[in-house]
């Protein structure tokens, strides 16, 4: 069973504070909060955090929606931006952020390493979290250094299976297997980096984004036009490597069906050589001769011979 936990980020007397029920609301001003993330709650404490702050809380289905006008909205006074989270499966676990009057509420379903990655820098310097902003720019930021983890890590694991993808006795459907896994890995990648690019290019087209924070949401989206590089990349190095996994196969198929062809070809004298003398016919001197049988079986080694010393003399061997 997954984890319900409500996290309550607010500022008293100029430090920070957790709580983890919503009821504090109605005992600290509003204004003191910066973050309230949800993880995994009950409908009815999103009701009642919906009817408190006057937000609405997107249903998971509406989370979930590839359109942009779903992954992002903008009121006059809210912004709401959903975006992809990648677990460590590759599982895309949806998130959906709600920013008005400089709070943040976040809205998940399992737990991710980026928030509590986030919460430990948080809590490390609280001066440099002051609006669910700010927050909300460092989980992004966070996100997208394990999302470059993650594409290292995807590097690696190519890198080796290349290094093992070098003689053809080695190969194998288990190799093929591991192609197509990364593939997809890289994919999964591909697609969640591209999702958050496209989010953060309308967050920073936002009129309620402040000023001060553009900068760093714009180095945001260069790391993240690197990472879209880096996962071309390896969709090229995978591709090249299915060619060659392919064309190893062909040639180890190749040396199969030329080892079949040569021996066929050797055996192919003497069993025209064993073809004639079996013929039933009255009259063959051969038949009659004391020196037949070793005659056939010496004329068979000959022609084998010639046939196996061309075969070596023109390189097919």
């Amino acid at each position: 069973m997954r984890l319900s936990e409500v996290r309550l980020f607010y500022f008293e007397n100029n430090r920070l504070k957790i709580a983890k029920d919503i009821d504090i609301l109605k005992t600290v001003p509003l204004n003191n909060f910066v973050w309230i993330d949800l993880n995994n709650v009950e409908p009815e404490t999103e009701s009642e955090l919906e009817q408190f702050l006057k937000i609405y809380i997107q249903e998971e289905e509406e989370i979930e929606e590839i359109e942009i006008s779903s992954r992002f909205m903008e009121t006059e006074d809210t912004l709401v931006a959903n975006s992809n989270f990648l677990l460590d499966s590759y599982e895309k676990e949806p998130v959906s952020f709600i920013l008005k009057n400089d709070i943040l509420v976040s809205v998940r379903d399992t737990n991710l390493k980026s928030f509590n990655e986030t919460v430990k820098k948080m809590f490390a310097n609280p001066k440099n979290y002051p609006t669910g902003f700010h927050i909300f720019i460092a989980l992004l930021e966070t996100r997208v250094e394990y999302d470059a983890d993650m594409i290292e890590d995807a590097t690696s694991e190519i890198t080796k299976l290349s290094k093992t993808l070098t003689v053809a006795e080695d190969i194998d459907e288990d190799m093929l297997l591991e192609i197509k896994n990364l593939q997809e890995k890289v994919m999964h990648l591909r697609e969640n980096i591209i999702d958050k690019h496209r989010v953060v290019s309308s967050v920073l087209r936002s009129a309620l984004l402040p000023n001060d924070l553009k900068p760093r949401l714009t180095l945001v989206i260069k790391d993240i036009n690197s990472l879209i590089e880096h996962t071309k990349f390896g969709f090229e190095r995978l591709d090249y490597l299915q060619d060659t996994f392919l064309g190893l196969v062909n040639i180890e198929q190749n040396k199969i069906i030329k080892i079949f062809t040569v021996v066929s070809v050797i055996f192919l004298p003497p069993t025209l050589i064993a073809s004639i003398y079996g013929m039933n016919f009255k009259f063959m001197p051969e038949l009659s001769w004391s020196f037949g049988y070793p005659f056939s079986l010496i004329l068979m080694v000959v022609f084998s011979g010639l046939t196996l010393f061309y075969f070596k003399k023109r390189n097919w061997l």
